[in-house]
């Protein structure tokens, strides 16, 4: 029962990241989301399960200094990678402006 429902939640959050990515402003990698944090740009993060725990805290250090919110995907980094329709590995996404998804709702929940 509990798999069936983190499929669906992480189904819907693909859905929504593709959203994401076709009508808003996003950045892909460790080294450009952690750009756009430190200029305060970001407003929520997508960190992959099997993020490097170093690479983890530092994004969730930046998050809490900047007021913004983290979370944390139930795939690893190909899966998330897949969910933004990319065809390379990345593990975490930092979403500028979500364009027409309700991302940053469906997440806050």
């Amino acid at each position: 029962m509990v798999e069936k429902k983190t499929q669906k939640t992480t189904e819907n959050i693909s859905t929504k990241l593709r959203l994401v990515i076709k009508s808003g402003k996003f950045t892909i990698g460790y080294n450009t989301t952690n750009k756009s944090l430190k200029e305060g740009e970001c407003k929520i993060i997508i960190v992959a399960s099997n993020c490097p725990s170093t690479r983890r805290l530092e994004l969730e250090y930046l998050a809490m200094l900047n007021k913004c919110s983290i979370h944390h995907f139930f795939g690893n980094n190909s899966e998330l990678g897949l969910a933004c329709g990319k065809n390379f590995r990345c593990c975490c996404i930092g979403i500028i402006d979500p364009g027409d998804s309700d991302i940053l709702n469906f997440l806050k929940k």
